[in-house]
């Protein structure tokens, strides 16, 4: 086991589901995550072992058939898993998200209808806010349900969505206004739905008016699906407006997005750990001028630096994951985490890469799929101005002057 990003304090159950995790990232993952992504196929197989192995509902309540662990096991085992591969982590993580969303915010009978399925993994999630003309302006959402009867109807352009063709339901931010005065801020005139539809592409059969148009084409994070998600007069009963009343969306998927950033900087972290793996192998592996480059000293300092990057990282993941598992507020813990872990990542990934010289810029060598993986951590859940954005109103209240 590598002596960087250990956690202390964790219990023998916990340990246990990391030893299996690893184990089966080392022998089910990492031998065929490049030969896929390159072919930008969906996991199946992977995905089905991880389905058997109950990662699916690692944190859904054992009432519901889940393991009801905490967001801190959740979180290192995704930092083993993006380890492995960044995308397998993406489908899980929009997952994992819906089923917080719901055992948190949800009614009994949405908890009773999704989390069963959900922790079996027979059901999976995707959650959609960003919009064709807005990403981090959640403000600005231009979709939007009417009420008509005892439904919605929904009319709009989503983006972005992470699991958008695979999923099984999607939990979607639009505007309802209903009950709000006009000069009402935005984010109290949003309500979040639960649209259950068929996986797939192309117009959806049992949702009249919800097309899925196809993959986004994307520069790496492949293998998973990235989708738009096209919304026309889609009636959605009103009982599946999460936890049965309008106007709560906004909290909910900024308390979704809260967790949702550790496991983004989990995600840095994994992604990280596997660049700095490659690049300490390699180096004592290239030899020049007479010897391996591990041994000249501007080496060295590279390794160096990469290795006090994912040490830095994973404790700060480690800390905002205790902090919200605590049950205190997390935002500046996450906040600071989601950005030191996605900006170490990459300089820890183009270290790697320079280490390997000529062949990084092989695609016969893996540093080449985590060079072009790590920039969208860059920009999840979050870029990295809006990261510091929300770390310096933290900060300003901490420290407010007094008087």
């Amino acid at each position: 086991m590598s002596r960087l990003a250990q956690t202390d304090g964790l219990t023998d159950v916990q340990e246990e589901i990391l030893s299996t995790v690893r184990s089966f990232v080392d022998k089910e993952i990492l031998p065929v995550a490049t030969e896929l992504e390159h072919r930008d196929e969906y996991p199946t197989d992977i995905v089905e072992g991880l389905k058997e192995l109950g990662i699916f509902g690692l944190m859904i309540p054992e009432e519901y058939g889940g393991l009801g662990e905490s967001l801190l096991t959740y979180a290192l085992t995704v930092e083993e898993i993006a380890r492995g591969w960044m995308s397998v982590s993406g489908i899980i993580n929009t997952h994992f998200i819906v089923a917080y969303m719901i055992k948190q915010h949800g009614t009994q009978e949405q908890k009773d209808h999704f989390l069963p399925r959900m922790a079996a993994g027979d059901v999976r999630g995707a959650f959609s806010m960003s919009e064709p003309e807005l990403g981090s302006d959640v403000s600005a959402i231009r979709t939007k349900g009417v009420r008509d009867g005892d439904a919605y109807v929904i009319n709009g352009q989503k983006m972005w969505l992470t699991n958008g063709g695979s999923s099984h339901l999607v939990a979607v931010l639009c505007r309802t206004d209903e009950g709000q005065a006009q000069d009402a801020p935005p984010h109290k005139s949003m309500t979040t739905f639960l649209i259950e539809k068929e996986p797939g592409f192309g117009a959806n059969a049992s949702v009249p008016g919800l097309t899925v148009p196809g993959k986004i084409d994307k520069m790496g994070y492949k293998g998973v699906d990235t989708t738009e998600l096209i919304l026309q007069d889609v009636r959605v009963p009103a009982d599946r407006v999460l936890g049965g009343q309008s106007g709560r969306g906004f909290y909910q998927m900024m308390d979704g997005v809260e967790v949702g950033r550790v496991n983004v900087a989990a995600r840095g972290c994994g992604v990280a750990q596997r660049a700095f793996e490659l690049g300490i192998a390699y180096a004592q592996q290239r030899h020049t001028f007479g010897k391996p480059i591990a041994q000249h000293q501007a080496i060295q300092f590279k390794l160096a630096e990469m290795a006090t990057k994912v040490e830095a990282a994973h404790r700060m993941m480690v800390n905002a994951a205790r902090k919200k598992d605590s049950g205190e507020r997390n935002d500046l813990e996450a906040g600071m985490a989601k950005y030191l872990a996605a900006e170490f990542c990459k300089e820890v990934v183009e270290d790697a890469f320079r280490i390997h010289g000529g062949y990084g810029f092989s695609k016969e060598y893996e540093i080449e799929r985590l060079y072009r993986e790590a920039p969208m951590l860059l920009i999840g859940e979050g870029t990295a101005e809006i990261q510091k954005m929300i770390i310096g109103r933290r900060l300003l209240e901490e420290y407010r002057l007094q008087g």
